[in-house]
């Protein structure tokens, strides 16, 4: 089973307007880089102040470049701790965790799906991700570029696929494909 599901533009519109505003744009750089939420909150002051910066992963150990676009950059570094862009809650030396971000956005999601606004279990911060990789894919109509820039294994392409195609995958097509290995 996945861990997300791909979350349609005005549904993720309504959770990240509802997000607390650090929250948000914790998502937003998600979808503007494709980054995991951990790599994001992992990201110091003095990155987003170079605009351009590499990315250590911490999932994979993989290293990788992401651009901040301007306007995002300067509202991050208005907000931005003394060492972490996302600083933590207590202490100036923590990042926000990982854990908190997800807490504020299920918040959010289960206050829009009591209304059928946003369909039951679809955006978590991984959702951004797939949204990420989806619009790229329909912007270069590549699947290889969408593989490069989520820094996924060469080996491993339907992983690649399943997020690229996550709009027009729905839970049971998921379900099915997950039966076939």
């Amino acid at each position: 089973m996945a861990r997300s599901s791909y979350v349609e533009p005005t549904s993720l519109g309504l959770v990240l307007a509802a997000l607390q505003p650090a929250n948000r744009l914790v998502f937003e750089v998600m979808l503007a880089t494709g980054l995991r939420v951990s790599d994001v909150l992992n990201i110091k002051t003095a990155q987003v102040k170079r605009q351009r910066f590499t990315v250590k992963e911490q999932k994979t150990g993989k290293s990788r470049r992401v651009l901040i676009p301007r306007e995002l950059q300067l509202r991050i570094l208005r907000q931005a701790g003394r060492l972490y862009a996302f600083e933590g809650r207590y202490d100036w030396r923590k990042h926000r965790t990982r854990q908190a971000v997800w807490l504020d956005c299920s918040r959010c999601a289960r206050f829009f799906q009591h209304g059928g606004a946003v369909p039951k279990g679809t955006v978590s911060p991984h959702s951004a991700r797939k949204v990420y990789a989806v619009d790229e894919y329909h912007r270069t109509g590549d699947l290889d570029a969408v593989r490069q820039k989520l820094n996924h294994d060469p080996a491993h392409v339907a992983t690649t696929l399943l997020y690229a195609l996550s709009d027009k995958l729905d839970s049971k097509a998921l379900r099915e494909l997950g039966k076939q290995k």
